[in-house]
């Protein structure tokens, strides 16, 4: 019976109930919960209420970056008179169509896009002091945005922590220098200025959600987990967070291009070769948009982020080496099969390792017998994201509390295929937000998986230390030659003896002089 039918029905049988002889009507069901209310500093903002966590979508954080506004560096959001609805996520920002995503947008993304989003605990009151997660999202800084349903913030804001969701721009929008943005300093990292307006924002604002702007963790995933190593080096946010959360950020130099900004420039200009600012400032949306993906982000007329001295100072890997991240305690981790393969010829992927190919053989197909897609996953895993978090919490270990991990564990279907937990797979885990996900199909099995994931999340943020609840097993700080790492599993999480070790070893050794 379709939900129209079902309908219909209902109100004859109300109907008829009603004409006959002393019928009468049932009690009237509880009144829905009032509308919440909060007071930022451009106004009044009304949310809904989602069982025992109220939520804030589509918040202004900033100007929209549009006219005159685009490639510039993000401005304070204007003020609003009347209570503004805050029941709706804001556009993400201007990106073109990426339909392998696991986590589709569900938006119409637009270049007005500088939004974000907040859910607290629905009893919270002002100045609880509750700690703070904010959240960046990935996608290789060409696509993704706040409004998958696994980014639902509900299960942080369920388990007492006010979670903050923000957008932030992409593609040339947020990554772009040009000779003719003079007054911009060429242009440059808008994407990571926009992060950083964020920060400022919550710091002015969450405490009238119940948070504590003392007690900020910031986390990100892919190009969120590079984002956050932007944050942790660059001065513009030093004092904007306490902890970090670092999911399969690379950490690198390599991983991304990172060009200089008279690289960058140049590359701008090749692709909008001759135009004054004002001229760049009106191309159509389209044009700037352009097929940038994460299928097409390589192509030669996109620089992505730069170095350009203020919110990237250079490499990560070198950033820690000299002491310039922030002194704050961090978490940082990659995936089992965490890798994406240029190829599943396996004969290839061996000859890049050169003379090292017979050692590469060993470590990745012992046997001869590993599928080319597993060998290309696993091989590309470890040189993109499992040496290097590594090294990062090594490097990071001496002055500051670091803990490594590995999610490990995979549903069935991807474990087949990829030999491991696929990129960006533990996301739902980590929101416990399964229901919230596309594909593939939930069983039974996840759910222990995510309460575990998430709980050691919150736990971070509410004690500095992913082990600081009850019933979660202890977790060591990362030692500067540390050979273990946490790993989760379907059995749990544990601290253990990398099973890694000798690939990683392997690829750090190639990398060092």
């Amino acid at each position: 019976m379709t939900f129209r039918k079902t309908l219909m029905l209902s109100g004859l049988m109300l109907a008829g109930a009603l004409s006959l002889p002393g019928a009468t009507l049932a009690k009237a069901a509880p009144a829905a919960p009032a509308a919440p209310t909060v007071t930022v500093a451009q106004g009044t903002l009304v949310g809904a209420v989602e069982g025992t966590v109220a939520s804030f979508k589509g918040i202004p954080y900033a100007a929209p970056p549009v006219g005159d506004l685009r490639w510039r560096a993000p401005q304070p959001a204007a003020a609003w008179s009347a209570p503004r609805d805050a029941t709706h996520y804001g556009h993400d920002c201007a990106q073109a169509p990426f339909p392998p995503d696991a986590a589709p947008i569900r938006t119409q993304p637009a270049e007005d896009c500088l939004y974000l989003n907040v859910w607290k605990p629905a009893g919270a009151a002002a100045n609880a002091r509750l700690p703070v997660m904010v959240w960046v999202h990935g996608g290789g800084f060409v696509n993704g945005g706040t409004s998958p349903a696994v980014y639902s913030g509900a299960a942080f804001a369920r388990d007492g922590v006010v979670l903050v969701s923000l957008n932030y721009r992409l593609g040339r929008f947020g990554f772009f220098a040009h000779p003719a943005l003079k007054d911009e300093g060429l242009g440059g990292n808008f994407g990571f200025l926009d992060q950083i307006a964020a920060l400022k924002w919550v710091q002015a604002n969450v405490a009238a959600f119940g948070g504590d702007p003392a007690n900020v963790t910031v986390f990100g995933e892919s190009a969120g987990g590079m984002s956050m190593h932007m944050l942790l080096q660059s001065p513009l946010a030093r004092g904007l967070f306490a902890r970090a959360i670092i999911e399969s950020g690379g950490g690198r130099d390599g991983t991304l291009p990172m060009p200089t900004m008279a690289r960058a420039a140049k590359i701008g200009a090749d692709f909008a070769p001759g135009l004054d600012a004002a001229a760049l400032r009106a191309l159509p949306e389209e044009k700037v948009t352009g097929n940038l993906s994460m299928m097409t982000m390589a192509q030669t007329g996109y620089s992505g982020p730069m170095v350009d001295g203020q919110t990237i100072v250079g490499a990560s890997n070198d950033a820690a080496a000299a002491g310039i991240d922030a002194p704050v305690p961090v978490m940082i981790g990659a995936n089992s099969a965490d890798g994406f393969p240029m190829t599943t010829d396996k004969a290839a992927i061996f000859a890049t390792y050169g003379a090292d190919a017979d050692k590469a053989r060993a470590l990745y197909d012992p046997q001869g017998t590993t599928s080319g897609l597993i060998v290309g996953t696993m091989t590309s895993a470890d040189r993109m994201f499992i040496e290097p978090a590594r090294t990062i919490a090594r490097t990071l270990a001496p002055r500051q509390p670091v803990y490594l991990y590995r999610f490990a564990y995979a549903h069935p279907e991807p474990l087949g295929k990829m030999g491991g937990a696929p990129h960006a797979s533990e996301l739902p885990y980590v929101f416990d937000s399964l229901a919230g996900r596309t594909t593939p199909r939930a069983i039974a099995a996840e759910q222990p998986v995510a309460d575990l994931t998430h709980k050691m999340w919150v736990a971070f943020a509410k004690t500095g230390r992913p082990d600081g609840l009850p019933g979660l097993a202890p977790w060591p700080k990362v030692t500067p030659t540390d050979t273990t790492v946490h790993l989760i599993t379907a059995a749990g999480a544990t601290q253990v003896e990398d099973p890694y070790r000798a690939r990683i070893d392997f690829v750090e050794q190639r990398i060092k002089p």
